[in-house]
């Protein structure tokens, strides 16, 4: 439950950022992987980097639960949270998830295909990859899948157990398999709760 380290009291916090130093620096001598300050990453968590095909999280306050599987290239910016069983494959191409996007339980970023010619067997076909992009504050529910190519817009949510594979546009709400354009989250009822981060410092509109 990593959003538990955020709220720790100070009696909590001496302790549990010296745990996680020692989580981090494990990982930055096994992987190419580089971890901002202010970051969660749990024990049990599956990041692999070899050279060439880093893992970086550029910014604070990213949390990587437990059991989460991640194979670089992949970027994370500030405030990105990978719940349990999530699994990214950043190909060669790599994916890129803005700040503040949120993925939920057993989501799957793919960013690579497969060759389907039927002269050769399917273990033999050729590999592609052209990357996945999430912009800012974007929401991929519990075991959607984003395929390859795919760039979701700003502030878009994907359904629970969506299939994306096409592009989504700022603010749109997609679900379904293969997945659709289902709402606009800007239409939806504000929560009248005051945010200090909103609205948002870009000109993406209301």
């Amino acid at each position: 439950m990593p959003w538990l380290y955020f709220t720790l009291k100070p009696r909590h916090r001496a302790w549990a950022e010296a745990w996680q130093k020692e989580v981090q620096d494990r990982l930055r001598e096994l992987e190419t992987v580089e971890i901002a300050e202010g970051c969660f990453i749990s024990p049990e968590a599956h990041l692999f980097a070899e050279p060439g095909r880093p893992i970086r999280i550029v910014g604070p306050g990213v949390s990587i639960a437990a059991n989460t599987f991640v194979h670089g290239p992949v970027v994370l910016e500030a405030g990105v949270s990978l719940n349990a069983r999530v699994s990214l494959d950043g190909g060669a191409a790599g994916i890129h998830i803005g700040e503040g996007s949120r993925i939920a339980t057993g989501a799957t970023l793919y960013a690579f295909d497969h060759g389907l010619a039927p002269d050769r067997s399917v273990r033999s076909q050729p590999v592609t990859s052209r990357g996945i992009v999430l912009g800012k504050d974007v929401w991929v529910g519990a075991n959607a899948g984003i395929t390859d190519g795919v760039r979701l817009g700003d502030h878009s949510v994907v359904g629970m157990g969506a299939v994306v594979t096409r592009d989504v546009p700022p603010w749109a709400i997609v679900a379904g398999v293969p997945a659709r354009v289902i709402g606009d989250r800007r239409d939806r009822r504000r929560s009248g709760a005051p945010d200090p981060s909103w609205p948002p410092s870009d000109d993406s509109g209301d």
